[in-house]
């Protein structure tokens, strides 16, 4: 972590050379207009971007010093089998950050980036199945007599694991445009996940020794990741001083994929996921442009110049002009109270809050400063992770015959 944040802070000036840099939009550092508007092209102070790759480098290479003093006595073939699930591991997310870092640089498109996670967790998953790994799950006791009290998956648990990945890496993606969210997000769901090793070795038996050995290769995952991660907030935060990049969203959403995967608790990171899954079906109006909802460039929220305070960005539309499926979605949002409808204009036009988690809170709790934005979500995020600890060992034991 110490050496993360030292990179961070003296690679700086070589991300902003190589044009890796940007300017952060809410601050008052940023020129705006007398009407408040943002002067374009963009003038305020340039921070380097894509710090991820910071993070991502001092992972990688804290995990290869580590293989020596982890394996190097240990020639059983258990010892073996683990190894190859660690190199796997690292590969997998050494490929996801590269990816990533290439996203930075080619600015890619949407569509040639939904893929990418599939293929570099392909590593993963072949040592996955080449030592034998569970593909199945266990059964409520409600389906036991239709089911049995195990159901094999197969190639759909695999295919359900990828899923995860792309999931994992993508939605922290686009849950993101707050000072210190990004990061903040992966560090409590990281500081999750590490709870649930620590209580796992303490609750599985000391004869469950297979179960045992997957949370503490999961916890060997988690330990550096959120040392790295810890260092890059600290930047991040506002004011921030460095942007962490598409290479940390990649980075950050295929090691959490990989500890759960390599934990054997992918069922547990999708509750984990629980506010980025929720922004992601939320935004879902604005992806599709069948759906007729305009995304604008930025949904990022907007900035009160006099005040030093966010606000909720909106978008415009014709309500009459939408085709069936956005008119109908516009009468949720309207009707529910999902959204912030501002009154029509002379011309019809209505300017509509934009489908996203951060919008949604700044509409029912109000504008603020950003930090305290980052803190009500990062709360809501560690919310999500108490009712998850709930259900996995609380309510989880009234629906299985054995919880582990």
């Amino acid at each position: 972590g110490i050496n993360a944040e030292y990179m961070g802070r003296t690679t700086g000036e070589m991300f902003i050379k190589g044009g890796l840099s940007g300017i952060d939009l809410n601050k008052h550092t940023t020129k705006y207009d007398v009407q408040g508007k943002l002067v374009r092209p963009v003038q305020g102070i340039t921070l380097p971007e894509s710090q991820g790759t910071v993070c991502a480098a001092v992972f990688v290479l804290a995990m290869s010093v580590f293989i020596p003093f982890a394996f190097a006595f240990h020639k059983d073939t258990l010892a073996v089998a683990r190894l190859l699930e660690y190199l796997s591991a690292a590969l997998t997310i050494t490929i996801a950050s590269f990816m990533g870092f290439a996203d930075d640089v080619l600015d890619l498109r949407w569509r040639h980036k939904i893929p990418l996670p599939f293929l570099a967790t392909i590593p993963l998953l072949t040592v996955y199945h080449a030592t034998g790994k569970e593909t199945g799950v266990m059964v409520p006791r409600i389906a036991q007599g239709l089911l049995g009290d195990h159901l094999e998956l197969g190639v759909l648990f695999y295919i359900f694991l990828l899923c995860l990945a792309v999931a994992c890496t993508h939605t922290i993606n686009i849950y993101a445009g707050v000072n210190g969210l990004e990061v903040g997000q992966s560090v409590v769901i990281a500081l999750s996940v590490m709870i649930l090793n620590i209580v796992q070795l303490h609750r599985i038996p000391v004869e469950y020794e297979e179960y045992r050995e997957q949370h503490v290769q999961s916890l060997v995952l988690v330990m550096p990741f959120l040392a790295v991660s810890l260092a890059l907030w600290r930047l991040n935060w506002f004011p921030a001083k460095a942007f962490p990049g598409d290479t940390y969203c990649y980075f950050a959403g295929m090691t959490l994929a990989t500890i759960c995967i390599v934990g054997h608790f992918s069922k547990t990171m999708v509750l984990f996921l629980i506010p980025q899954a929720f922004n992601s079906v939320y935004s879902v109006p604005q992806l599709f442009k069948s759906i007729g909802i305009p995304q604008p460039r930025h949904r990022m929220p907007a900035f009160e110049p006099a005040l030093g305070i966010v606000k909720n960005s909106y978008c415009e539309l014709r309500p009459e002009e939408l085709p069936a499926a956005g008119k109908a979605v516009f009468w949720v949002l309207k009707t529910f109270k999902l959204a912030q409808v501002l009154p029509p204009d002379n011309n019809g036009t209505v300017c509509v809050s934009n489908l996203t988690l951060i919008n949604l809170v700044l509409y029912w709790f109000g504008p603020c400063r950003e930090d305290i934005l980052c803190m009500r979500l990062l709360a809501l995020q560690m919310f999500c992770s108490c009712i998850c600890f709930g259900a996995r060992f609380g309510i989880a034991s009234y629906l299985f015959d054995v919880v582990l």
